[in-house]
C-alpha cells in the first residue's frame, strides 16, 4: 500500500515520492547487501591521514570480518584552518588498502567537482549533512550508477530529507541509503541528538535502507556503543562508525572516534544486539579484488 508524501515549503508541494512498507535490498560488490537480513557495519577513520594509519584500521577490520572501509579524503570542516583532508591522494590510499584486503570503500564528495574522483575510487558515494540540499550535487550523483549514502541535514526534517532523496532518484539512481547522523539540539552535552524515532519511521514507512552514524550523533566515543545499540534496536540496516589507532592524535574528530583496540569488543556487542533483533552482521564473503576500480599510485 502506497501513499504520496507532501512537504510544506510555503505551500504543500507533492514531491511525488512513494512511501512503501518493504525495505529495498541494495546489492553491493563482493556479494554484500544492505537493507536485507544482516546489518552492514562500515568503519574507518574520520579522515585519511596517512597510508600507515588507514592500513592499521583496515587490517583490524579484516580480522573481524568487516567489509566496508570508510574514510574522508575531502573534509567539510567548520574552520578553514582545520585539516581539510588529503584529497585525491587520500582516495588513492583508501582504494589501494581496500583492494589489498578485499574491502569496499565509502567516501564523501563535497561538490560536483569532486564527484568524478570519488566515483572512480569509491564503491559507495557519501553526501554529507551539510550537502543534503546541495541540489547540483544530488542531481549529478543521481546520474551515476553507484549507491549513494545520503546523510540527514542536522537541521532538516524527515520530509525534507526524503525530498532530497527524490532529487537523486529523479535523475535515475534508485540505490539510496539514508543515514541518520543526529540533529542539532539546545543541549550541548552531546554534539548532536541521535533521532532514533527517525530510524523507526524510515524503516516502517519508506523503501530506503537506513543506517546510523553514532559517532557524529554523539560526538563522544564513550557514547557510541550505546547509541549504536539503540539504532540497531530501532531497525537500522547498518552503522557508520569512526575508528582511529590513536584518537588523541587524530587530525579530525578524535573525541568521537573509537580507539582501535576497542573495535573487537564493539563488533561483538553489535553482533549480540543484532542477534537479539533476529539479524546478523554482514561479514566477509569474498576476498576478490574489485577489478572495476583503480588503485593508482599514492
Amino acid at each position: 500500500m502506497c501513499r504520496d508524501i507532501y512537504v510544506a515549503d510555503q505551500a504543500d508541494i507533492n514531491v511525488g515520492l512513494q512511501i512503501m512498507t518493504n525495505t529495498t535490498t541494495i546489492s553491493l560488490p563482493n556479494n554484500l547487501t544492505i537493507g536485507g537480513d544482516d546489518i552492514l557495519l562500515m568503519a574507518g577513520p574520520c579522515s585519511v591521514e596517512s597510508y600507515e594509519q588507514t592500513y592499521a584500521v583496515a587490517k583490524s577490520m579484516q580480522a573481524l570480518g568487516l567489509c566496508v572501509l570508510r574514510g574522508g579524503a575531502f573534509k567539510p570542516r567548520t574552520s578553514p584552518d582545520a585539516f581539510q583532508g588529503l584529497g585525491l591522494d587520500g582516495l588513492k590510499i583508501l582504494r589501494a588498502i581496500a583492494d589489498e584486503f578485499g574491502m569496499l570503500v565509502i567516501s564523501e564528495a563535497l561538490g560536483v567537482e569532486q564527484l568524478t574522483m570519488v566515483v572512480e575510487y569509491s564503491d559507495i558515494i557519501q553526501i554529507g549533512s551539510r550537502n543534503m540540499q546541495h541540489f547540483p550535487l544530488l542531481w549529478a550523483a543521481g546520474e551515476q550508477p553507484k549507491p549513494i549514502l545520503l546523510k540527514r541535514g542536522f537541521m532538516s526534517t524527515i520530509l525534507e530529507w526524503l525530498a532530497a532523496a527524490e532529487h537523486i532518484t529523479s535523475r535515475g539512481n534508485q540505490k539510496i541509503i539514508l543515514c541518520e547522523r543526529g540533529i542539532r539540539s539546545f543541549d550541548s552535552s552531546t554534539r548532536n541528538v541521535l533521532d532514533v524515532s527517525a530510524i523507526a519511521q524510515i524503516k516502517t514507512s519508506t523503501q530506503f535502507p537506513i543506517i546510523a552514524d553514532p559517532s557524529h550523533a554523539t560526538g563522544r566515543a564513550d557514547l557510541v556503543p550505546a547509541a549504536s545499540r539503540a539504532a540497531i534496536a530501532a531497525g537500522a540496516d547498518g552503522l557508520l562508525v569512526e575508528v582511529h589507532p590513536n584518537p588523541e592524535e587524530a587530525l579530525s574528530d578524535g573525541d568521537q572516534s573509537l580507539p582501535l583496540e576497542s573495535l573487537p569488543a564493539f563488533v561483538e556487542d553489535m553482533r549480540r544486539i543484532a542477534s537479539a533483533m533476529g539479524r546478523g552482521l554482514e561479514s566477509k564473503r569474498s576476498a576478490s579484488k574489485l577489478s572495476s576500480q583503480k588503485s593508482g599510485d599514492f
